[in-house]
């Protein structure tokens, strides 16, 4: 066997291997994956539809949106049959924030993100669990990622007012960075200034 039968032997093999990786790596995207959201979907749907109180009462809860052109946050009145409790209270209010503005301004992060979790502190921190489908379908930036954070926050501690801060986790865990631009380790505070005022 010549040299360059033996290389192209060799280059042959080399990628069969490497075809049969990707192959076994897309089927297990395209088999287990897709479950996982449907799960996490479902979830989300059932974890919205026990979040609407028959007896509670109803009032016009304040949400801010992002507005990237102008690098501020869009005010929305949006009416909530509000939970008993405030963790409750929190989830309604970023799961009205998933649902995205009905007046076209932007996004706070992906539709399909849910919300794992939401725990309360004494010291008046709300704790929110993100999935990291948070990542999907973001524009990527300091100024988006800081304006969805603050569109959180503010809408949260605006409507709750038990809530003086909110800390932030993708899949339970601290994370540094929401994209790799925003700090994420912080407690944030409201910042009204991020808020644009109306004439």
């Amino acid at each position: 066997m010549t040299t360059r039968a033996k290389i192209l032997l060799v280059i042959l093999i080399v990628t069969l291997a490497a075809g049969g990786f990707y192959l076994r790596s897309l089927a297990r995207r395209v088999f287990h994956e897709p479950p996982q959201r449907g799960e996490e979907a479902a979830r989300a749907k059932l974890d919205q539809f026990a979040l609407q109180p028959n007896n509670g009462t109803t009032q016009l809860a304040t949400l801010y949106f992002p507005a990237l052109s102008e690098g501020k946050l869009m005010t929305e009145s949006r009416a909530i049959t509000w939970a008993q409790g405030d963790a409750d209270r929190v989830r309604q209010v970023v799961l009205a924030l998933a649902e995205g503005s009905q007046q076209g301004y932007g996004r706070v992060f992906a539709p399909s993100t849910t919300v794992r979790a939401v725990f309360l502190g004494a010291d008046g921190t709300a704790y929110v669990d993100l999935s990291n489908d948070i990542l999907t379908d973001f524009e990527p930036g300091i100024q988006s990622e800081t304006l969805a954070i603050y569109s959180i926050v503010n809408s949260i501690t605006i409507n709750i007012p038990s809530v003086k801060r909110v800390r932030f986790l993708i899949q339970g865990q601290e994370v540094e960075t929401l994209d790799g631009h925003a700090d994420l380790t912080a407690r944030f505070s409201p910042d009204p200034t991020r808020i644009k005022s109306t004439p």
